[in-house]
């Protein structure tokens, strides 16, 4: 699926080789994990002209990229929320070779509420090829509530239900993102209708003016998020899939772009917010189909 161009950090650190990836700490204060490389003297830091070392882009900053590291990029995440929140952050690494640039991502599965941590992020999850100095780059970098956090595959969270979103699928403007059930209790889980949806900005503010509609039919046909919702009874194992259907057109008027979906699988749920990427354009619309039984994998 494609997404809309984010902002790239605009200061640039070389490294050239990293170690192992350490877990972040959620602590108070950062402590700069130790890597498994040998220091490397020849690793600089280069920042743009008039600019930090240490530019922070959405809570990250990078902080090292060799030297005390021992030939790691070191990175910090601070939590500004008062409640602990799980980070994704994707990188991208351009090799000084002039190969093609590399994405790579790290998961911080909880920081604490006004907490720093320090993490390495490993150059060898980059570009293989590298000669010399790299060029690392933040992203992206999303953050949910570590409590609304889609649980990881192959857990199953204390609701006995995991919800999730897939990559989707994108075709001339048209966005199908699909929001996926997965009953992994020990109980047959009921449900009927539509998940219920709040869109969110990158700040996790409500976006009031998106319009929620039912039925993937009143954006566009035949994207399967349509038809009449039926009652589910999901047995221990089965599956439901809901799909978000929107368009990215931009007419007259400000695009909006809204990085976050909190969704209720069904009144009383647990809310799971899920990152779909969000590329409204200026329609102001959101369609979200019907629960429906998945088929058996």
């Amino acid at each position: 699926m494609s997404l809309p161009p984010f902002a790239v950090a605009t200061a640039a650190l070389f490294l050239t080789a990293c170690g192992s990836q350490v877990p972040g700490r959620s602590s108070g204060e950062a402590t700069p994990p130790a890597c498994d490389a040998t220091p490397t003297p020849a690793a600089t830091i280069s920042a743009t002209p008039g600019g930090s070392s240490e530019p922070e882009t959405d809570q990250v900053t990078i902080t090292d990229a060799g030297g005390r590291a021992g030939g790691c990029a070191v990175f910090q995440v601070t939590n500004h929320h008062d409640t602990p929140f799980r980070y994704t952050i994707t990188f991208r690494f351009r090799p000084a070779s002039g190969a093609a640039p590399v994405n790579t991502t790290r998961v911080l599965s909880s920081v604490e509420p006004h907490a720093t941590v320090a993490d390495t992020v490993d150059m060898l999850a980059g570009p293989s090829d590298v000669a010399g100095r790299t060029q690392v780059e933040v992203v992206t970098v999303r953050g949910v509530p570590t409590a609304e956090a889609p649980a990881p595959a192959g857990s199953c969270p204390p609701s006995g239900v995991r919800v999730y979103a897939d990559g989707g699928d994108a075709a001339m403007g048209l966005r199908v993102v699909n929001l996926h059930l997965v009953n992994c209790g020990p109980d047959t889980y009921h449900i009927e209708g539509y998940p219920r949806l709040s869109v969110l900005d990158d700040s996790h503010q409500s976006v009031g003016e998106v319009l929620i509609l039912h039925d993937g039919s009143s954006v566009a046909a035949s994207t399967g998020a349509d038809g009449p919702p039926q009652p589910l009874a999901l047995k221990p194992g089965e599956e439901a899939y809901a799909g978000l259907v929107w368009r990215n057109t931009v007419l007259s008027g400000t695009p909006v772009n809204a990085p976050y979906v909190r969704v209720w699988a069904k009144p009383g749920a647990a809310p799971v917010t899920v990152t779909p990427e969000l590329d409204l354009g200026t329609t102001g619309k959101l369609a979200v189909g019907p629960w429906k039984r998945a088929e058996p994998r």
